[in-house]
């Protein structure tokens, strides 16, 4: 089967990453300015990379493929899902920091340091939405490689920004195995050019452009094809936090600004994902013996992810080893390469997205309210807390897979594929993973929030964070139990970009 789709240029897929680019250049080259500019910029550029995001989803599920400099830049419905996920938690991310930052910049490294600091923050922030947007868009090759690795550049700096101890080598960490990794995919990606080329079937610089690549696929020697998958394996799995390439990230989300940490576990690692089902899903026809390989990949990343999450006393770490858990199910579903399994994991990959942004957001405000984010350190915050509190929860039974929220159905699309792959084992690591999950976040929320308050914090001082900290909040849990109830919201364009790589792994 194949969908009739038409081109059409547009410049969206080239503003959609140039505006916060340009914005972050601005902030950056405008320091003397007070704190508000820099503020106002970084909102309203997010603001205008997530209406790109809607513009061209809006266009994609009509069947309309967009491109851009020569077909240097397209966005199909897949690209379209990741842009709309990218500026919709990049938007409520820059709105949460609005009062986040600048008060813990300033008991961590003092006021004057701290109003120094906070436009290279801002300018940072929005260069990090940028790079995601970027790679995203581009549909060549190589450019793929450099997004994806410039996100590794601007992150990396902003996961070290309160430049202490715990910060620089959480940030060194992050920068050298991620930049090493990475180093892996940039082979696979010059492997698929070359062989591309090699095959006379290609003309001009068509052999870059990944939209060409899946027509001559099949016709790369089995050996090397197999050496590229594991080079885009090892080097987008790292970035994406895949087991056992995982080790930067605990430290990463754990140390860097909460704002900097929804971002890197709501949005980045499904970019890194994005990238990997991108490059590998053009071998699934002619190799079909990758899924087996894809879907254990993914079933070890989930137990492996929320065992160790069992053993965490920080908040932060705790949310992190999640992560990992979670995208498990997504690698696991997109890399079945039937439209059910892709449909599952694209929509666990959205759901992921707000779950775990709004949980990570929830423990800033416990961070910010209390100073603390050992578990064992607090207790008996609902009372004073309670619109996080009530987020908390729900983020924690989204990521579950309870229902009515939108985990359940998207985790349930994943089961449902996997049995009808014939993969029984898989479908019980999944739900045992789901079960582990729950018992992780519930003693989680149960500790923080409704445990007996410990001495070593004055949580008795502790209320609820202001407006512009709770107000995302409520927003992402309003979205996920939307999605839960009322899921066709999305299916369209997650109904596009399942078929985008269920067409690709025909």
């Amino acid at each position: 089967m194949s969908e009739q789709v038409s081109t059409m240029a547009s410049a969206l897929p080239a503003a959609a990453f140039l505006v916060p680019f340009a914005a972050g250049a601005i902030v950056l080259s405008s320091r003397r300015l007070p704190s508000w500019f820099w503020q106002g910029v970084s909102v309203l550029a997010s603001a205008v990379t997530l209406a790109a995001g809607v513009w061209m989803a809006l266009a994609t599920v009509q069947g309309i493929v967009l491109t851009g400099w020569g077909n240097e830049l397209r966005v199909d419905a897949l690209s379209a899902l990741l842009v709309v996920v990218i500026g919709g938690v990049g938007f409520l991310a820059c709105v949460y920091s609005l009062r986040y930052v600048l008060p813990g910049l300033r008991a961590r490294v003092g006021a004057e340091a701290a109003q120094r600091r906070l436009p290279v923050f801002y300018g940072l922030l929005l260069w990090f939405i940028a790079t995601m947007v970027w790679g995203c868009v581009t549909n060549n090759l190589i450019m793929l490689f450099v997004a994806v690795e410039a996100t590794t550049l601007a992150s990396g700096l902003l996961v070290a920004f309160y430049w202490d101890r715990r910060a620089l080598e959480a940030g060194y960490k992050y920068l050298m195995l991620l930049t090493i990794g990475i180093t892996f995919a940039l082979l696979g990606c010059v492997l698929i050019y070359a062989q591309a080329a090699a095959t006379g079937e290609l003309g001009g610089g068509q052999a870059l452009h990944i939209s060409q690549v899946r027509r001559v696929a099949h016709l790369f020697p089995a050996r090397t094809a197999l050496l590229t998958v594991a080079l885009l394996v090892i080097g987008f799995g790292t970035k994406a936090g895949i087991a056992p390439f995982h080790p930067w990230l605990p430290d990463a989300h754990a140390e860097a600004p909460t704002p900097i940490s929804v971002l890197l576990s709501g949005v980045m690692i499904k970019m890194a994902v994005y990238a990997l089902a991108r490059t590998t899903s053009v071998f699934f026809p002619s190799w079909p013996q990758l899924t087996v390989f894809a879907v254990a990949l993914g079933s070890f990343t989930m137990v492996l992810g929320i065992v160790v999450a069992f053993t965490q006393d920080d908040l932060k770490r705790l949310l992190a080893y999640s992560s990992v858990s979670q995208i498990g199910y997504v690698v696991a579903g997109v890399g079945l390469g039937t439209y059910l399994g892709c449909y599952g994991g694209l929509f666990h990959l959205v759901n992921h997205a707000v779950a775990k942004g709004l949980l990570f957001m929830c423990a800033g405000a416990v961070v910010y309210a209390t100073g603390a984010r050992r578990m064992s350190d607090l207790g008996g915050l609902a009372s004073r807390m309670p619109v996080t509190s009530a987020c908390f929860v729900v983020g924690a039974l989204t990521i579950a897979g309870l229902p009515p929220l939108s985990g359940f159905m998207s985790k349930l699309t994943i089961y449902l594929a996997l049995a009808r792959a014939g993969l029984w084992w898989a479908v019980a690591i999944a739900v045992l993973a789901s079960l582990l999950t729950l018992a992780v976040l519930v003693r989680a929320a149960s500790a923080v929030f409704w445990g007996a308050p410990r001495a070593a914090v004055a949580t008795l001082e502790a209320r609820e964070v202001p407006l512009a900290m709770w107000g995302p909040m409520l927003i992402l849990a309003g979205v996920s139990l939307l999605l839960g109830l009322y899921p066709r919201v999305v299916f369209p364009l997650v109904d596009g970009a399942a078929r985008v790589l269920a067409l690709i792994g025909r």
